[in-house]
C-alpha cells in the first residue's frame, strides 16, 4: 500500500509542480524514486517530526502542497500541538502520511502501535482523514490529496495488502462516500483501513450473506448514502484497527444519531462496533497476532 501511494505521488509530482515531500529519516527502499526525480522538492528532516510539521507549514505558505511521511504515531500523536495550531488553525496545505497504522509495526511494541490517531485527528477543524483499504484506494488517495487544498491525513498500512476493488475508483472516491466490496443482505459490515481484507476473508470463509463496504474517509458522510444504508440494512457492524473510543465506529453512530434526531431517519439500524479495547495491549508481535489479541474479528456476532 505504501509503495502504491508513493509511486502514484511520483507520477503526480510531474504534473503538479507544487508537490513537496518531507520525511523523518525513514522510507528507505520506498521514497528513493521521489527523491531522485525531484531532489529540489524532497527533504529528509531527520528524526524530528514536530520540526518536520512546522517546516511543512512554512513550505505550504510559500505555495507548496506538502506531504510529510513517517511511521504511524510519530507524525501524528507526537505532533498534535503542531498539527492543531500550525496546520489546522492556519488551514495549511499539508498532508500528513502515516505508514503503519494500527498494529502494522507490532513487533516494536506500544510505542509504535498507532491506535488513537483517527479519534485525535478527526476532531480537528478542517482536517480530512483518509484510511485506504487496499492499494487501489491508496492510489486514489494520492490523486485526491494532490489536488485537495487544506489539511489532510492519510493512514497507510505497510505492504502485502491484496487489491479488493476490481473496478476503477474514478468518480467514486471522495469524502463521505462508501465503496462496496461485497454484496449482501440484512447486515452491512463497514470497515476503514487495511483491516478490510481480513474481514472479507472471514465473511467468505463463514459463507455469510453479509455486505462489506469500505469507508476510506472518516467523517463528513454523505447524508443520502447513510439514509440508504439505514433503509436497506437492519444491522451495521463497524470494524477498525483503532481504539473503540472516538474512532470510525463512533463517527458512524454519531452521524446516524444526528440524522435520527433531525427527523431524517425514522428507524436506526442496530450498530455493533468492533475495535481495539480501550486499554493498552502491551505485547509485541505480528500485526495478525495483535489483531487477534485485540479481538478484531466477526466471531461471536
Amino acid at each position: 500500500m505504501r509503495n502504491a501511494f508513493i509511486n502514484a505521488l511520483v507520477e503526480l509530482a510531474d504534473v503538479h509542480k507544487n508537490i513537496f515531500l518531507l520525511c523523518g529519516d525513514l522510507g528507505y527502499s520506498v521514497l528513493e524514486p521521489f527523491a531522485e526525480n525531484y531532489p529540489d522538492r524532497f527533504v529528509n528532516v531527520g528524526i524530528a517530526e514536530q520540526n518536520m510539521t512546522q517546516v511543512a507549514v512554512g513550505l505550504a505558505r510559500e505555495g507548496f502542497n506538502v506531504f510529510t511521511y513517517s511511521i504511524g504515531n510519530f507524525p501524528t500523536l507526537r505532533c498534535m500541538e503542531q498539527i492543531r495550531y500550525d496546520v489546522c488553525y492556519h488551514e495549511a496545505n499539508v498532508k500528513i502520511v502515516a505508514v503503519g497504522g494500527g498494529y502494522a509495526y507490532g513487533p516494536q511494541g506500544v510505542s509504535h502501535h498507532t491506535t488513537e490517531d483517527l479519534a485525535m485527528l478527526r476532531v480537528l477543524p478542517g482536517m480530512l482523514v483518509c484510511a485506504p483499504a487496499d492499494p487501489a484506494e491508496a492510489i486514489a488517495a494520492a490523486h485526491f490529496m494532490a489536488t485537495h487544498r487544506g489539511p489532510g491525513y492519510v493512514r497507510l498500512n505497510k505492504t502485502g495488502e491484496p487489491v479488493l476493488h476490481s473496478q476503477d475508483l474514478a468518480g467514486r472516491f471522495g469524502p463521505g462516500q462508501f465503496l462496496p466490496i461485497r454484496d449482501g443482505e440484512g447486515t452491512l459490515v463497514l470497515t476503514t483501513g487495511a483491516i478490510a481484507h481480513r474481514i472479507l476473508a472471514e465473511i467468505n470463509t463463514a459463507r455469510l450473506n453479509w455486505a462489506l463496504w469500505s469507508a476510506p474517509f472518516v467523517g463528513a458522510y454523505d447524508c443520502e448514502a447513510l439514509l440508504s444504508i439505514a433503509k436497506h440494512f437492519s444491522r451495521i457492524v463497524t470494524v477498525e484497527e483503532h481504539q473503540l473510543n472516538g474512532g470510525f465506529g463512533s463517527s458512524i453512530v454519531e452521524s446516524l444519531n444526528d440524522l435520527y434526531a433531525a427527523g431524517h431517519c425514522h428507524e436506526m439500524p442496530r450498530v455493533t462496533r468492533i475495535a481495539v479495547p480501550n486499554v493498552f495491549i502491551g505485547r509485541s508481535g505480528t500485526q495478525e497476532y495483535l489483531r487477534d489479541a485485540a479481538g478484531l474479528t466477526l466471531a461471536g456476532l
